[in-house]
């Protein structure tokens, strides 16, 4: 299962985008994007899904798979 951090940063690549650029279309600060793709643990999730919805995608609930 890919990470948050891993997904926006393949995506981000994907579209051929860099930091800047996709902090810019997304509103939000490139020390926010650098964060997200170094897996920091504490987020705010509204500005997180703003970054989502440029490529589609949104944050929701998913039940943690037993392993």
């Amino acid at each position: 299962m890919e990470t948050l951090a891993e997904f926006i940063r393949s995506q981000r690549k994907q579209y051929g985008l860099t930091q800047e650029a996709l902090a810019e279309r997304a509103g939000v600060g490139l020390h926010f994007v650098r964060d997200v793709e170094q897996g920091k643990k504490s987020l705010r999730m509204d500005k997180v899904n703003q970054v989502l919805q440029l490529f589609g995608a949104e944050l929701v609930p998913q039940k943690q798979s037993q392993q």
